[in-house]
């Protein structure tokens, strides 16, 4: 049975911008992989009446209602209350709960007086699985009413994210009749429009397995899904897809199933035992921050140098002032006396370098979205010149990714250039 899924944030900071919903993100990517439909989003104040409107609005096109927020110790804090009401439940208290909810006070907020409305968290719906929370104070519950998978989960990210890992996605998988894999390829220099025009037919064509393209700023995925009586036999089905999606994109793909690209080129320098450094004008440390984002950077990331003002590239990483002069900081030569200068100061293998027009104006005559990335190994040094459009923040995320991707190739054994 193919299940479909409506999420429905509660809360009044949603609404009014204050913060971001994050979790629906989440949630959806996780959905998506257990080959569960996402036709709706939900977003509704704390506001009891407009809560149990959405929720009817909810029960009725979908079989997986999913609701995050709204299931604190506060007066807004109605989620439970108004899916109670909606599916005629009453709410019972959960000694359980109660208990891991006191003793959470006890571990981990010693210093604070529990105050008796921390205690509403355990007022659950009649008949629910409890979904314990470990990494806060309020549970989360899962009930199933005329058809309707009703699971509610905490607002705030880290407990949600930890929730869905842990607690909802074993619960969702029970609800299959089968299994459900998938794969996710990464690729990196083509255009959402291209590689969608390239796979149309195909896709309109596929049902077991499907294949899903996905859109993220400066790359692609190609998602992959099959559902089948076992693990082994949904692999065995997404073999062919992804051996004819490599035979089509080749070294356009960087990676399946890794989280960046990264990601991607630090699990490359580690098994080579190698370390990166970076030199940055333009990006100003977007990339050094991107890789120290990740968890044992410091293995294989020897560190970054902003270098946005010339005299930083001359007097820091040693750019000849002739070459500033007669090329100036947008150039080829630049990018690659940046490169070979930070290898040499910060004692790396490898370095990459960014300096280019990231606007909003033009640069020494230079146009807005010009970008040279220069990549040092050794006696070795490439440059490759990009045009990466008009808008700022994307002009330097995708000269970073440019850098990481020529990282990418040169560990591997690819053309650089």
């Amino acid at each position: 049975m193919s299940h479909t899924a409506e999420l429905i944030a509660v809360g009044t900071e949603l609404l009014l911008g204050n913060i971001c919903n994050t979790d629906a993100q989440m949630i959806s990517q996780a959905l998506s992989q257990l080959g569960i439909n996402v036709f709706y989003h939900t977003v509704v104040g704390d506001n009891p009446d407009r809560v149990k409107a959405a929720v009817e609005i909810a029960r009725n096109r979908a079989d997986i209602i999913i609701t995050t927020g709204g299931t604190g110790p506060t007066c807004d804090d109605l989620t439970k209350q108004a899916l109670a009401d909606a599916f005629g439940k009453q709410l019972i208290f959960h000694e359980e709960s109660a208990r891991r909810i006191r003793q959470y006070f006890e571990t981990y907020l010693p210093h604070r007086t529990m105050t008796e409305n921390n205690l509403q968290q355990a007022m659950l719906p009649e008949g629910c699985t409890v979904l314990d929370n470990d990494w806060g104070t309020a549970p989360g519950c899962a009930f199933e009413s005329d058809g309707v998978r009703v699971i509610m989960l905490p607002g705030p990210p880290r407990e949600c994210k930890a929730m869905l890992e842990h607690r909802v996605i074993p619960y969702l998988k029970g609800l299959s009749d089968g299994v459900i894999c998938s794969r996710t390829l990464k690729l990196f220099g083509i255009g959402e429009s291209n590689m969608e025009s390239q796979l149309h037919d195909q896709m309109l064509s596929m049902q077991n397995p499907t294949l899903a393209p996905y859109a993220k700023e400066g790359e692609c995925e190609l998602r992959i899904t099959a559902k089948a009586e076992t693990e082994e036999k949904a692999q065995s089905m997404l073999d062919p897809v992804e051996q004819q999606l490599r035979a089509q994109f080749g070294d356009l793909i960087y990676g399946v199933d890794v989280k960046s690209l990264e990601a991607c080129i630090s699990n490359l320098l580690r098994e080579q035992n190698l370390t990166l450094a970076t030199a940055e004008s333009c990006t100003g440390g977007l990339a050094a921050k991107r890789m120290t984002d990740l968890p044992g950077a410091s293995q294989v990331f020897k560190g970054g140098v902003v270098c946005y003002a010339n005299e930083v590239k001359h007097n820091i990483l040693g750019v000849a002032q002739e070459t500033l002069d007669q090329y100036g900081a947008v150039s080829a030569e630049t990018a690659k006396e940046l490169a070979v200068g930070a290898c040499k100061v910060l004692g790396s293998d490898l370095a990459v370098s960014i300096t280019g027009v990231a606007g909003p104006d033009p640069d020494e005559g230079k146009p807005v979205g010009l970008v040279y990335v220069g990549l040092a190994r050794g006696e070795q040094v490439w440059v490759k010149e990009t045009r990466l459009g008009q808008a700022r923040d994307r002009i330097r995320n995708s000269a970073v990714l440019t850098a990481f991707d020529l990282v990418r190739r040169c560990l591997t054994g690819l053309p650089v250039e």
